[in-house]
């Protein structure tokens, strides 16, 4: 099954960039979708962007406009650009593989997750 790992976290100021890069060890061309989720000490797990294979994409409201979710299945990569970032975006970032319309989140196939802290 594939494995993910995830990359490009970091520290950066309030209203910096960052870009997450989650690597699969197989191929994402067939996967239903690729998903992002946060979580921030003593909170839950949050989604912030998905994007299925068809290329349509979604996005958390708290993100929408200032991230972008990019695939590329030539790479098997996915990619979370995060412009204007905020404090209320640190977390750990997780990148997720939802392999079929039927799977839920407790068959996720999930990386370990990259930190990205946003100081004001």
């Amino acid at each position: 099954q594939v494995q993910l790992v995830e990359s490009g976290g970091g520290l950066v100021q309030t209203g910096g960039s960052l870009t997450l890069s989650c690597a699969a060890s197989g191929t994402i061309s067939t996967i239903y979708a690729m998903v992002w989720y946060r979580q921030s000490p003593g909170k839950q797990r949050d989604f912030v962007a998905r994007i299925f294979s068809s290329g349509i994409t979604n996005y958390a409201d708290a993100v929408k406009g200032r991230f972008t979710i990019s695939r590329d299945n030539a790479k098997n990569t996915v990619n979370l650009q995060m412009n204007g970032l905020k404090p209320e975006d640190t977390a750990v970032y997780y990148c997720a593989a939802r392999k079929t319309s039927l799977t839920t989140t407790l068959d996720y196939i999930w990386g370990r997750g990259t930190q990205v802290t946003v100081s004001s």
